[in-house]
């Protein structure tokens, strides 16, 4: 008896799959505006990313601490005295650490050094580091 329960069952479930016959998918029609966005923002940071090109240079080290507000404060004075300078912080536990500039040659970096040694006391040093160059220019991104 369970058997042919079984069977009636699977045939009944069999039955009412047979009579859908398909799928309907309901989407929202702004999906499609979002993935054609989301494919012009790839193309586009795959083109800056082909301009990106590194090379062996230097950073100036301005500040080694264990306190985060600090680290951002002195990378927004980095940003607001030296705009053509780019910042990097990052953080290497327990410190909180920001190097500023992209130069490739040990000269650029101690001109910098002296400018921002007024505006941070406590030392700034140059560092050797993989550094981000224009490959149109052939120049630091100083």
């Amino acid at each position: 008896m369970k058997y042919v329960f079984s069977f009636f069952l699977v045939f009944l479930c069999y039955g009412l799959m047979a009579q859908s016959g398909g799928v309907a998918v309901y989407k929202d029609p702004r999906i499609d505006l979002l993935i054609k966005k989301q494919g012009e923002v790839n193309n586009l940071s795959t083109r800056n990313s082909a301009k990106r090109r590194t090379a062996p240079g230097y950073r100036i080290l301005v500040i080694s601490t264990n306190n985060k507000a600090e680290a951002i404060a002195a990378r927004t004075k980095i940003y607001s005295g030296f705009p053509e300078l780019k910042p990097y912080m990052w953080h290497q536990s327990p410190y909180f650490k920001v190097k500023a500039g992209n130069f490739t040659s040990w000269q650029d970096a101690q001109v910098y050094q002296k400018k921002l040694a007024a505006l941070f006391p406590n030392g700034v040093f140059i560092m050797s580091d993989v550094v981000e160059v224009d490959p149109d220019s052939g120049e630091s991104e100083d």
